[in-house]
């Protein structure tokens, strides 16, 4: 920090001193700028889009969970945040899980 201190206040007094700040307040604002065009909006995106998508999250949905698991909600525990998924055709295969580990969703009613 104190060399960057230094850098700045070098030509103090000159006519290069505004010159030497000027190029890397604007280095600072380009770096600024491609930090949020390619990082931070495009994570904010898919969290909008992933919070949507658990909030549309209805009983006879079929989902794919992060463990690449495809199976069918049958309860969903609002206070919780939990759902109760049916995997395979058995239908003794019932487990509770997060919403947060739903990836995909196929409405009941697009079959």
């Amino acid at each position: 920090m104190g060399n960057l201190f230094a850098f700045l206040t070098q030509g103090a007094g000159t006519a290069d001193a505004g010159s030497t700040i000027l190029p890397l307040v604007v280095m600072l604002a380009v770096f600024a700028a491609v930090f949020y065009l390619m990082i931070y909006r495009p994570q904010a995106k898919q969290e909008k889009k992933q919070k949507a998508l658990l909030s549309s999250l209805e009983i006879g949905d079929s989902v794919l969970t992060t463990g690449g698991f495809y199976g069918v909600i049958i309860d969903i525990v609002e206070e919780q945040d939990i759902i109760i998924v049916e995997f395979g055709n058995n239908k003794n295969c019932r487990i509770p899980m997060k919403k947060a580990a739903v990836i995909e969703v196929e409405k009941a009613d697009a079959k």
